[in-house]
């Protein structure tokens, strides 16, 4: 049984004309009937599991919310973007390009992750710094976590795994690594 549809309640932002959702049962913390936030076409939002879209969210684009993931107040999700997992996307938050949001995440904030980032865990508000593409690696740096591909460590972490040697088996490329470590360090020591 499909969990929602498109509703007549449209507005065209972006040049894209987006449609509310409404729910068709219960599931999660939604009730049948409610009305949910605003995507491009029924791809946006799987009718599988628990994910929805809240209040004036907006999904377009080639982007997919799904497994228990949930997008609400003004967030936007874009382009070829993937929340899913536990992922929580919420503010002003925007997630585009081709980065994925998952896991236990949270995005809030003015936070923007974009291009080939991947974000598993750890909340990431305000103004992140994201470098894709550097040295192969997608590298988030956050208020207190840095993300070096699909790692996510404090600088406290990092600094004990180089301590015990341990990064052979902590890190594929530890000297790629390593360099986007000492980025990190330099952007937090200097905040």
């Amino acid at each position: 049984m499909m969990k929602f549809k498109l509703t007549e309640n449209t507005k065209t932002k972006y040049g894209i004309k987006l449609h509310q959702i409404q729910a068709l049962k219960d599931f999660s913390n939604v009730k049948k009937d409610e009305l949910g936030g605003w995507i491009e076409k029924e791809k946006n939002l799987n009718q599988k599991g628990n994910a929805w879209v809240y209040d004036n969210a907006h999904v377009f684009g080639n982007a997919r919310v799904y497994g228990d993931a949930r997008v609400y107040g003004d967030a936007r999700v874009y382009d070829n973007a993937r929340v899913y997992g536990n992922a929580r996307v919420y503010d002003n938050a925007l997630v585009c390009g081709d980065a994925h949001v998952y896991g236990n995440a949270h995005v809030y904030g003015n936070a923007h992750v974009y291009g080939n980032a991947h974000v598993s865990k750890g909340k990431i508000k305000k103004n992140p710094i994201v470098i894709t593409n550097l040295c192969e690696f997608t590298i988030i740096i956050t208020e207190n976590h840095i993300q070096i591909g699909c790692y996510c460590y404090t600088l406290a972490e990092w600094e004990k795994i180089k301590t015990l040697k341990t990064y052979e088996k902590e890190c594929v490329d530890y000297p790629k690594c390593n360099f986007a470590y000492e980025i990190a360090k330099t952007v937090f020591n200097n905040q």
